[in-house]
């Protein structure tokens, strides 16, 4: 029975980075979207970057999920 609830607060607790990870990709595109209307030119170059950026912040909320599921399934 303790085990059980433990396996759901630690499920709970892995899954609050998907909200950071949320949080991380509105400032990703934010930031674009604020570089665009200072500079319109620079839309190509900075284009490669905010898919990366998106990425990398897009990897960190599977990483968590994978985490909260392995707590929840595995033990």
């Amino acid at each position: 029975m303790e085990t059980e609830a433990a396996k759901l607060i630690g499920a709970g607790l892995a899954a609050i980075g998907v909200t950071g990870a949320g949080i991380g990709v509105g400032n990703v595109w934010a930031s674009y979207y604020n570089a665009i209307a200072r500079n319109p030119s620079a839309k190509n170059d900075i284009g490669a970057n905010i898919w990366i950026g998106f990425a990398v912040t897009e990897a960190i909320a599977l990483y968590a999920l994978i985490v909260a599921l392995i707590v929840l399934f595995a033990f």
